[in-house]
C-alpha cells in the first residue's frame, strides 16, 4: 500500500497492517463482539454497502480484510481486475461508517487474518453457504459464530463492469 499520506486522517485511523491488527482488534472488543468479513470490494456498490451495514449490526465493530491486488488477480475475474487498486479500495472501506478497521491479505484466502484476529462472528455474503466460508471451522472452535448474510440487492461488480464495457 502506498500514498497513504494523501488519505484523510479519519481514513488512515482505520487502516491496519497485519502486525497491528491483532492489537487493534483486541481494543475493539471493548465495543462488543468483533465481526470479520473479507473480499475484494473492487467497485463499491449498493449491495456492498447494505451487506457491510448488516454485518456491522451483528456486533460492536466490523473488521474488513481486503484482498491485495495480487490476491484479487488470482481469483480469476480477469487480467485487468481489480479496477481499483488496494489503497483506493481500502480508502473507500475506511470511509464507511459501518467499518471499524481495514486490513488486507496477500494470500489466496483470508485464513491467516482470521486466525490473527480471532473474530467472534465471521460473515460472508449470501453466495457463500456457512459450511463453505473460509475460517468457519476455526471460528467455531473458539466459540464464535459464522453467518451468511442474504443479498438484499442483486448487484455485482462483475456485472457492472460487463455492462460498462458493452456501452
Amino acid at each position: 500500500m502506498t500514498d497513504t499520506a494523501l488519505l484523510p486522517p479519519a481514513f488512515l485511523s482505520k487502516l491496519s497492517s497485519r502486525q497491528d491488527a491483532v492489537q487493534r482488534v483486541s481494543a475493539l472488543r471493548a465495543q462488543g463482539p468483533v465481526v470479520f468479513t473479507n473480499g475484494v470490494f473492487d467497485v463499491l456498490h449498493r449491495g456492498h454497502a447494505s451487506y457491510l451495514a448488516q454485518a456491522r449490526s451483528l456486533g460492536g465493530s466490523l473488521v474488513v480484510a481486503l484482498n491485495s491486488d495480487a490476491s484479487a488477480r488470482r481469483l480469476g475475474k480477469g487480467p485487468d481486475r481489480p479496477l481499483n487498486n488496494e489503497l483506493d479500495r481500502a480508502a473507500l472501506m475506511a470511509a464507511l461508517e459501518s467499518v471499524s478497521l481495514v486490513t488486507w491479505f496477500d494470500e489466496d484466502t483470508p485464513i491467516e487474518r482470521i486466525l490473527d484476529c480471532k473474530p467472534d462472528i465471521l460473515v460472508k455474503g449470501g453466495d457463500w453457504s456457512v459450511d463453505t466460508i473460509v475460517g468457519a471451522p476455526e471460528v467455531r472452535s473458539w466459540g464464535g459464530k459464522v453467518v451468511s448474510i442474504p443479498f438484499l440487492h442483486d448487484t455485482s461488480t462483475t456485472a457492472m463492469v460487463t455492462k460498462i464495457r458493452r456501452s
